[in-house]
């Protein structure tokens, strides 16, 4: 392993030693009770029971059987967790044939930022995740489940879900994916063009719906590597997924297939068996360091700076930016998925995905391969890719060089030397940059101040021709004690427009920027806020 691996890692576990202690101490309490239908009180297990089906009430409660908890974030609205419609009845199907019983828990509610984007309803984005949280636990709450099985995708659901079920870290969890939509023929580029013609007025509200259609199309999660792209790669790289499990399509014969193998999974990891596996013990300082590299490896999202700072917390793990800024001195860069390249998840997939970066940063000695996983055998079975081969599911290794080094690269040929995220301090504070995104020549930005108090100001700048120049755009109150700190996703438009026409522009905010963003260079997350004193 890498000597600064080894060396963060280490820094981190000191650090962290009381919080982790006390929560590894809560923990234990709670693996050394009774399972919950021979502990509590006879009211309340009939309570939890009453709607099973009498066969699966004689197996939970007479004979023991391992009943499943599901918590879902199903809803209508995200194109990335419709296709969690008809999980539940799989899931079922699946426990039934190994002897298991399932209960869906509870469901958390899941917003799209797509939906919400420069609207009043993006104030709620950021505090929905905890909302989430809450949710999970609630779910979970009810005591009486042997394993949790967790469908999330998307931006603020997957923290969420993994921050609520850390608060139960005695049981084994297996997080489920849905997988991305395909890809729609109009690529991100010509997508954002589009949109940049619009702010430019060149092209109209029927285009532009057009184009947004065209890539916004079907089932499955944007096929950009923002947030929710970001965390499939983060928890495939923690060992929480079935291997290989993250980019398949929702309606693919293997999407069905890893489903059901999450069940198979899940119950082999239970309490009895030898290698039980309670998500409390698997998510320790050497697994969130995983998912901190390969974020870092992959360009990920910036957002994954606040949410893995409190997922590590919620685990008795206590991390910051200067450990993120510090790995990614060491980490190369081996993904150029849009917006840091011009692939999509499709065909970040087709390259190898999150498995070849995974097999080649244990391989290459930057992430810890002597961590536990869901999966038997380790780290090292997610650097493989799942294949149905005579209607079963095995694991195939990949090809040892990349087979498209313009999506994926091999660490001896990085696309940088280092990754893609980078700590900013100065008299304003610290903020963090995704410098992935943002050509080297645009890696300095000397320029005038204009200074807004709302994302409004500076689009109606905008259009009134007033930015026509070079300037740093400084947008103050969008902290989360201000406002919820939404994304601000809707300025890149005019300020791509901007450095499209040649004049030098950046963003500084206390705000936080979409996933999808890059192009233009952004100092965000500044802390401490503007309603803070910043």
């Amino acid at each position: 392993m890498k000597q600064s691996l080894i060396e963060i890692t280490q820094r981190i576990r000191e650090r962290s030693a009381p919080t982790r202690q006390a929560y590894l101490q809560r923990m234990e309490q709670a693996i050394a009770r009774p399972r919950g239908a021979d502990r509590m009180g006879c009211a309340n297990v009939a309570h939890a029971f009453a709607a099973l089906p009498s066969n699966d009430k004689l197996r939970v409660v007479a004979e023991r059987a391992p009943n499943i908890g599901v918590v879902t974030a199903y809803n209508d609205m995200l194109s990335a967790h419709q296709p969690y419609e008809a999980f539940p009845a799989i899931i079922r199907d699946e426990a039934h044939k190994l002897g298991a019983t399932v209960q869906v828990a509870g469901g958390v509610p899941a917003m799209c930022d797509g939906v919400t984007q420069g609207e009043p309803g993006m104030e709620l984005s950021l505090f929905s995740r905890d909302s989430i949280a809450m949710g999970t636990a609630i779910a979970l709450s009810h005591d009486v489940f042997d394993a949790v099985l967790l469908l999330g995708v998307c931006d603020k659901i997957v923290p969420g879900l993994l921050i609520g079920a850390l608060q139960f870290g005695h049981l084994p969890c297996v997080f489920v994916p849905a997988g991305p939509m395909k890809s729609s023929g109009m690529s991100h580029g010509e997508k954002s063009t589009v949109r940049e013609h619009f702010a430019r007025g060149m092209v109209g509200r029927g285009e532009l719906l057009a184009a947004e259609s065209a890539a916004y199309h079907g089932v499955g999660t944007c096929t950009f590597y923002g947030t929710a792209n970001s965390n499939q790669m983060l928890l495939e790289a923690m060992g929480l997924h079935v291997p290989g499990a993250a980019f398949v399509h929702p309606l693919a014969g293997l999407r069905e297939a890893l489903t059901r193998e999450a069940v198979r999974t899940v119950l082999s990891i239970i309490p009895g068996e030898n290698r039980f596996t309670p998500i409390g013990r698997l998510v320790d300082p050497r697994v969130i360091v995983n998912a901190m590299v390969a974020l870092l490896a992959t360009g990920g999202s910036t957002n994954h700076l606040i949410h893995w700072v409190a997922v590590a917390r919620a685990a008795g793990i206590i991390i910051d930016w200067t450990d993120f800024s510090d790995l990614s001195r060491t980490t190369p860069l081996l993904a150029r998925v849009y917006p840091n390249g011009s692939a999509d998840v499709n065909q970040f997939q087709a390259a190898g995905g999150p498995s070849f970066i995974i097999r080649e940063l244990v391989e290459g000695g930057y992430m810890h391969s002597d961590v536990a996983t869901v999966a038997e055998g380790g780290i090292r079975e997610y650097g493989k890719v799942p294949q149905i081969v005579r209607e079963r599911l095995v694991w195939k290794d990949l090809p040892q060089k990349t087979t498209d080094d313009g999506v994926v690269r091999n660490t001896d040929e990085p696309f940088s030397e280092t990754g893609g995220l980078k700590l900013l301090t100065g008299n304003l504070g610290r903020s963090m940059i995704k410098v992935s995104a943002v050509p080297d020549e645009r890696h300095i930005i000397e320029a005038p101040a204009i200074v807004f108090s709302a994302q409004e100001e500076l689009l109606a700048a905008f259009k009134a021709g007033k930015l026509e120049r070079d300037f740093i755009a400084v947008v103050r109150f969008q902290g989360p004690r201000a406002n919820g700190m939404p994304e601000l996703h809707k300025l890149t438009p005019p300020l791509a427009v901007l450095q499209g026409k040649g004049f030098k522009v950046a963003i500084v905010t206390d705000g936080r920027m979409s996933g999808a963003s890059g192009k233009v260079p952004a100092a965000i997350h500044l802390s401490p806020e503007a309603l803070a004193g910043g």
